[in-house]
């Protein structure tokens, strides 16, 4: 025979929860499917589909080409003062038979 001791209560478990779905599933699932699905298309349309493959990067190339910021490409630094009134020169100089030298020479301002 065993005793209980009045007021001991067993201890409660906790409840159990159901897990949230993660994004790295999500995205694990999503490959598989598209994986799925390109290896269908080969199969399917063997030349053709490698050809579906190109446009569909090359639609995607020239879409990120037109999407770049055009403070990508900033104007250019600002002339330091009193340089903006010189007149730059330059000389090009034959040193040896095929080979040319290029020679900057900063003029008198204006």
């Amino acid at each position: 025979m065993s005793r209980r001791k009045k007021g001991t209560e067993p201890p409660e478990e906790p409840e159990e929860t159901t897990p949230e779905p993660s994004r790295a599933a999500g995205g694990c699932v999503l490959a598989v499917l598209v994986l799925g699905l390109t290896a269908a298309l080969f199969a399917m349309l063997g030349t053709l589909a490698v050809l579906i493959v190109w446009a569909v990067g090359a639609v995607a190339l020239r879409r990120a080409a037109k999407s770049v910021p055009s403070a990508a490409n900033p104007a250019p630094p600002p002339v330091p003062e009193g340089a903006g009134n010189a007149n730059t020169q330059f000389t090009v100089v034959e040193d040896r038979p095929g080979h040319c030298t290029v020679v900057w020479s900063k003029g008198a301002p204006e």
